[in-house]
């Protein structure tokens, strides 16, 4: 039980003490800003990399379920192309997050 209350009384207090020691001010940037584009790059490409493979995966269940079954074929596609919209959308996410960060 006193275990517990030191890690509990540990959280608190690096909870409380986080915005004291990790803010920067703009006359006091961040070390190693150049960071920020280099990783932004990466993200880009993980996201975009994720999303077309997502992309690729719900094309071809789509096209295996309208072979097997070619009369649900409209809510099929139906269903696909909110997929594909909503999948797309997490790169667009991603380059806006990206947009805000660096720009």
């Amino acid at each position: 039980m006193k275990v517990m209350l030191k890690m509990m009384m540990l959280l608190a207090l690096l909870l409380i003490a986080s915005p004291m020691l990790f803010g920067q001010t703009p006359n006091n940037p961040t070390a190693n800003g150049h960071w920020v584009a280099i990783s932004a790059g990466f993200s880009m490409a993980i996201a975009s990399g994720m999303c077309g493979l997502a992309q690729a995966k719900a094309v071809a269940a789509a096209a295996e379920g309208m072979a097997r079954n070619p009369g649900a074929a409209a809510s099929i596609r139906f269903a696909l192309l909110l997929g594909l919209v909503l999948i797309e959308s997490l790169a667009l996410y991603t380059l806006v997050i990206i947009f805000v960060k660096v720009g």
